[in-house]
């Protein structure tokens, strides 16, 4: 699982320092929605189809045959070719970089505000992925082949919030006040996680959550990339992964430990 986040870390910063290259800044708020609905229609089919695997086949053949499409990505890469960028300075080794990125943070309070709200928002966010499982497995009584209907639930909420919520959304509201509202609505489905322990009600409640990520993460990734100018979009583009995926991890370990100490069912007396 460590290497599979260092694969990640690789990938997604360099995958998202792209997409302002092939859109305007116009289209820019529609490419991260759709960029979000093609891994949210994934969330639909995996987790129902890794549960399906896993029953009749077991997890080792299910790992084996998610490397195997790694194998085809990593062929389909290969056969394209992207646009050679002309280059006005020399190239810097990894040290500088890193230092390059971390001086520009300290003096672009843009960049600071942006980097807060990811973590902010990534810390609490974790509490869904952390503890929904804990919640299926122990007061649902879900079987383990059956978790991923919850993901499933959870992918097809965020697919309806890009189609619908977002466009909507962003035409009514500006980017804080959709933020506020994605935030909201996570807050709601948090009191209905300790509360719901009715399956198919609960079902609801993961679209819900997939809902109110969307919403969130797609306001915020459009607000970092527009703070973001494009010499240094790809190190700061990393550089906002890395502290949301520390938030994450963070969070997970957080809300793990609270709720082995206090449960996951509230004690009303």
């Amino acid at each position: 699982m460590f290497l599979i986040g260092v694969g990640f870390a690789f990938h997604a910063p360099a995958w998202s320092a792209i997409v302002p290259d092939v859109v305007t800044d116009e289209e820019l708020p529609s490419a991260a929605t759709l960029g979000g609905l093609q891994l949210n229609v994934s969330g639909i089919i995996g987790p129902a189809l890794g549960g399906i695997l896993l029953y009749f086949f077991g997890a080792n053949w299910v790992f084996a045959l998610n490397a195997l499409c790694f194998v085809v990505v990593i062929f389909a890469l290969l056969q394209w070719k992207g646009a050679k960028a002309e280059l006005d300075f020399p190239l810097e080794n990894f040290l500088e970089s890193f230092s390059t990125a971390i001086r520009y943070v300290r003096y672009a309070p843009a960049i600071q505000v942006v980097l807060a709200r990811n973590i902010l928002f990534a810390f609490f966010i974790s509490v869904i992925p952390a503890l929904m499982p804990v919640v299926g497995l122990k007061e649902l009584h879900l079987q383990p082949c059956s978790l991923g209907l919850l993901f499933t639930s959870m992918g097809a909420g965020s697919v309806f919030a890009a189609v619908f919520v977002l466009p909507r959304a962003r035409e009514m509201l500006s980017s804080n006040a959709s933020t506020i509202l994605a935030n909201l609505l996570v807050a709601v489905v948090y009191l209905l996680m300790a509360f719901v322990r009715q399956p198919s009600i609960f079902m609801v409640v993961a679209a819900l959550a997939g809902i109110g990520g969307t919403l969130g993460a797609a306001e915020l990734w459009v607000a970092s990339q527009r703070a973001i100018p494009g010499w240094a979009r790809g190190r700061m583009s990393a550089t906002v992964i890395m502290v949301s995926q520390g938030a994450i991890a963070l969070g997970g370990v957080v809300w793990g430990f609270s709720s082995q100490a206090a449960g996951v069912s509230p004690h009303i007396s």
